[in-house]
């Protein structure tokens, strides 16, 4: 297979010098050229018609966000950002996943041998996969419908089967995400939610969310209690799970070792939503790379939970749905413009979970 050609458009040659290095070490990808501001890059993605860019956020001239707004408009490509670890970094990645942006990688500090190998995992990887992703499901994911007038205003009266909404998301996950969390209704069972995100994006993330939707949501706390109309990201760099306390459901938040190389996993979340919470869980699995979560899954399954999955026209990853579905964990696949309402079908029901078939 031909090479993935990559351009590199970041203001510092220091940086241009060490992705263009990293990607260039890759047998299966190769840098085709670097710029130095948007400008620059325009004339570069033109002539040289690349498959996937790295593109930095603070840029002279033209802004890295401003040119990702006309570039998804006028000629959409993959692309992978390239973000300070910095509140101001982590707002900026999130406005350009709303935007169109594939995924992005966390510039290491200069100088950091550890950071600077863990940078070249990760961005190799994720260019990969952008050089792969559905353009056409991730702007349909970045430009959810608005709310339907006719979802119900409480939740409030079903009856004595609550439930608790378990959602596992990688690539494409965090705009997946918003875009059923937009449609619930402020009274929506407790959901938690564990998306692929390193330390310092998962609190901007959830504020941002928090912003947007009806219900709360906010970065999960170590023995929070679940509460209706209330959903918890789970925090980068840690694991999040669920167990039983005097007082009802709490969320567990500890350190752990990566589980599927995820710290977040969505396999740590996913099996404790089947040891504690059983039939009354129910599962979403949304866009992704990889296969973490897909045996929890089944085991939610097996423990009388109802489960989805995000299907693969509407993924701009198919990965994770696609591992969950081979593992017999899914009761139904759906498009993501589907699944707030569907969801909201199966809790106001109050009706017991399908058994799960033998």
């Amino acid at each position: 297979m031909a090479p993935i050609r990559v351009v590199v458009v970041d203001d510092s040659a220091l940086v241009r010098g060490l992705l263009a290095e990293i990607i260039n070490r890759e047998p299966d990808m190769t840098c085709i050229g670097t710029a130095s501001d948007a400008l620059a890059a325009r004339e570069m993605i033109r002539a040289l018609d690349p498959d996937v860019i790295t593109l930095d956020v603070e840029m002279p001239r033209m802004d890295g966000l401003a040119f990702l707004e006309r570039l998804m408009r006028l000629r959409p490509m993959p692309v992978v950002m390239v973000s300070t670890l910095t509140e101001r970094g982590a707002q900026a990645t999130l406005r350009a996943l709303e935007l169109g942006a594939v995924d992005f990688v966390a510039k290491p500090r200069i100088g950091a041998a550890g950071g600077l190998r863990g940078l070249a995992c990760e961005l190799t990887a994720k260019l990969r996969v952008a050089s792969c992703a559905s353009f056409a499901s991730l702007r349909r994911a970045a430009r959810p419908a608005p709310i339907d007038p006719a979802t119900p205003v409480s939740l409030r009266d079903t009856g004595p089967n609550d439930r608790v909404v378990f959602i596992g998301a990688s690539t494409g996950g965090t705009e997946a995400t918003r875009a059923i969390l937009m449609r619930l209704p402020a009274d929506a069972p407790p959901i938690l939610i564990t998306q692929h995100m390193p330390p310092g994006f998962t609190r901007s993330y959830a504020e941002r969310l928090d912003r947007q939707c009806r219900i709360r949501v906010s970065e999960a706390r170590d023995g929070e209690p679940l509460r209706r109309g209330h959903a918890l990201v789970a925090p980068g760099g840690r694991q999040l799970s669920v167990e039983h306390s005097a007082s009802g459901l709490r969320a567990r938040v500890v350190d752990g070792e990566p589980v599927n190389r995820h710290q977040p996993s969505v396999e740590v979340l996913f099996d404790s939503a089947a040891r504690s919470v059983g039939a009354a869980a129910i599962g979403i699995m949304l866009s992704g790379m990889g296969a973490d979560g897909a045996a929890a899954m089944k085991a939610m399954r097996n423990a009388g939970a109802w489960n989805l999955a995000q299907d693969e026209a509407s993924c701009v990853v198919f990965g994770m749905p696609r591992e969950a579905i081979a593992a017999g964990a899914v009761h139904e696949v759906l498009p993501l413009d589907a699944i707030a309402g569907r969801l909201i079908e199966r809790i106001a029901a109050a009706l017991p979970a399908p058994l799960a078939s033998a």
